[in-house]
């Protein structure tokens, strides 16, 4: 691999960072890890010190509505999940303005729905307040807005999850890198966690259909919902808009540093500037 495939990364500006549930929550409850909140928002506010632009998508909010009731499992029924969310994403959107006010940052809450995206006017709405968001230095936090839209919360026609938002975001926004944290190293030939000889994928110049048969429909945690496929739909659109996209390991935070450094963590997806891409065509789904 050529060192400046890595190198390049250095250099980006406007960045989108996605934070999944599992990556913000511990294993063993599926309750907020205020630890790891914390270091992300320094690291986040580091990058802005260093003149960086920053988007940040996080899951979590039903998680954290969750965790509010004392309701352990994962809930299956379209009105739990919203119930959830409506207390949850009040809950996580106070931890993240306390803790980046620590930092002397502004957090800045952006739920969006697909209906948003796909019409015209809001869509631009939304472009114009991510714009005037960053340009007056804060950090916007997005999340689907699954309170309201039962077309937004995974079971039923969505975004797909936060992983093909936060591509979608990239897009609208013209950021220039995506980084997906997860609970996975980046992109194996196949589920490490079920075979031995999967190999791992450190750069992908070209997203092929043999690459996407690879992604699985599955999740290995109890608190996400995004599986492989979901992330290399991601890929698809975050490469096709112009931005390079890295999946890596959120199980310690600080990964953001090693990736913007150039140091080979995760999987490298390389932009290549498709003239034809249609961010229409991805709303609509098809992929």
């Amino acid at each position: 691999m050529r060192p400046s495939e890595r190198t390049t990364l250095k250099f980006k500006q406007r960045i989108v960072i996605k934070i999944g549930s599992s990556s913000l929550t511990h294993p063993e409850t599926g309750d907020l890890n205020f630890l790891k909140i914390e270091r992300l928002v320094r690291v986040i506010s580091d990058l802005k010190g260093r003149g960086k632009e920053v988007v940040l998508v996080s899951s979590g909010a039903i998680a954290a509505g969750r965790q509010a009731l004392h309701f352990s499992g994962k809930p299956n029924h379209l009105s739990q999940k919203q119930a959830f969310a409506a207390i949850g994403q009040a809950r996580l959107m106070m931890v993240y303005q306390k803790l980046f006010s620590e930092y002397n940052q502004t957090a800045a809450q952006v739920l969006l729905t697909k209906d948003t995206m796909v019409n015209d006017s809001s869509r631009y709405n939304a472009q114009n307040t991510f714009d005037e968001l960053l340009k007056l230095g804060a950090v916007p936090i997005v999340n689907e807005n699954d309170t309201v839209s039962t077309s937004e919360i995974p079971l039923v026609d969505n975004f797909g999850d936060n992983d093909r938002l936060s591509a979608i975001v990239a897009a609208l926004i013209g950021a220039d890198l995506l980084i997906l944290l997860s609970d996975i190293d980046g992109l194996y030939s196949d589920d490490p966690r079920t075979n031995s000889q999967a190999s791992f994928i450190s750069l992908v110049h070209e997203i092929t259909p043999r690459l996407l048969a690879m992604g699985k429909e599955t999740s290995g945690s109890s608190v996400g919902t995004g599986g492989m496929a979901a992330k290399l739909a991601a890929a698809r659109i975050a490469t096709d808009s112009g931005s390079d996209m890295v999946i890596a390991n959120g199980a310690d935070v600080e990964v953001i540093y090693q990736i913007i450094e150039g140091e080979e963590k995760g999987t490298l997806f390389m932009a290549h500037n498709n003239l034809d891409f249609d961010l229409m065509h991805y709303l609509n789904n098809e992929y």
